[in-house]
């Protein structure tokens, strides 16, 4: 692609560097930005570089957050014996959309992958487990991707967790999402969480 500028080369780039956009698209987002006013550019800019700077990861959780603590870990209206764990944040939000949920949640960021070298060690299961071990959880919901890596962690995690002799569960796997939280209509995720399984009895199907 012959750019008439170097600026714009240079923008389209970075702005190609996004997941899912391609240069034509990332073309077309600089352009679109190229007609606004100069304020509204230097808002959106201001927006992500304090998005960047300034976002904290909840030290309870590790949900993205304002706080060192999140909203949901610090409300007294949550049961905070029961823990979601999900992969991502974005789990949490399809979750929360369904308001059929009002525990609190766990992200791991990310799945046990070995093909592409991501192990237990890189995921935030130690602090799982020292939340296990304060002795006031009585159920864990495994809410991970149906898929390889999903139910990769799943298993691991119950064999690290299963001396605490609490109740684990996993959502209802009736449905076909594509193994991604995130595209589940909020119904059918908000009744796979109330129809969630003993995980124990999943592992005989």
């Amino acid at each position: 692609m012959n750019f008439s500028s170097k600026l714009l080369e240079n923008a389209v780039a970075e702005f190609s560097k996004l997941p899912g956009v391609g240069q034509k698209t990332a073309l077309r987002l600089v352009l679109h930005l190229l007609k606004q006013d100069k304020a509204d550019v230097e808002r959106f800019s201001n927006s992500v570089t304090k998005l960047r700077n300034d976002i904290q990861h909840c030290r309870t959780c590790h949900n993205i957050s304002d706080f060192t603590v999140c909203e949901i870990c610090a409300s007294r209206k949550r049961d905070h014996v029961t823990i979601c764990v999900v992969e991502d944040t974005r789990d949490v939000m399809a979750i929360e959309n369904t308001n059929q949920y009002t525990g609190v949640y766990h992200v791991l960021g990310g799945l046990i992958s070995p093909m592409d070298g991501i192990g237990p060690s890189d995921l935030e299961i130690d602090s799982l487990v020292e939340r296990m071990k304060a002795g006031e959880v009585r159920e864990v919901i495994f809410a991970l991707s149906a898929t390889m890596e999903g139910d990769t962690t799943i298993f691991y995690l119950h064999k690290r967790l299963k001396e605490f002799k609490i109740n684990f569960s996993t959502i209802a796997r009736g449905i076909a999402f594509g193994g991604e939280l995130e595209y589940v209509d909020e119904i059918t995720l908000g009744r796979s969480i109330a129809t969630r399984v003993p995980y124990e009895s999943s592992l005989s199907k």
